[in-house]
């Protein structure tokens, strides 16, 4: 399935009210499914003493959709520009093959459409474009580095 066809997909369930679409060409299907901001309730925790009226544990902190999206990772200070972030869970490669240089470096001027880098998802290569030409003022992750749905990659101003 054309990457393409994913971002669309993608803007078509952060523009609707859907919480899950599910498309089949052929042998090919993609699912994305995106979880709904509810309220965060604590069990109730029980003193050992019978006497006492049981008291609600304190609430879990909650990470910021920026920690999730990094897994965890802090994320450095990012300069002013466009971001591009990952349209998929997977590997990042900064190059085609070890051997060969980064498709794009800090400083770099690309045009909309250029490959940025790749990430690798199930055995199949996805090449991440840019979506605006400019120079390229920040490469966030490093070649190698796992990443997930939504993670911040590059910064184009």
């Amino acid at each position: 399935m054309d990457l393409r066809k994913i971002k669309k997909l993608i803007d078509l369930l952060e523009s609707s009210n859907l919480t899950e679409i599910e498309i089949k060409e052929g042998e090919e299907s993609v699912r994305l499914a995106r979880t709904t901001g509810g309220t965060q309730v604590a069990a109730p925790v029980y003193q050992a003493a019978a006497h006492e009226a049981p008291r609600a544990a304190a609430p879990m902190p909650m990470h910021s959709p920026v920690d999730a999206a990094t897994g965890g990772r802090p994320q450095p200070e990012l300069p002013d520009g466009t971001l591009v972030r990952a349209p998929m869970v997977g590997t990042f490669y900064a190059s085609s093959a070890p051997d060969k240089p980064p498709f794009v470096t800090v400083g770099q001027m690309v045009k909309a459409g250029d490959t940025l880098g790749i990430i690798e998802a199930m055995k199949m290569f996805n090449p991440i474009e840019a979506d605006v030409s400019g120079t390229v003022l920040t490469v966030i992750v490093e070649n190698g580095q796992p990443v997930e749905f939504d993670e911040p990659l590059f910064v184009i101003g």
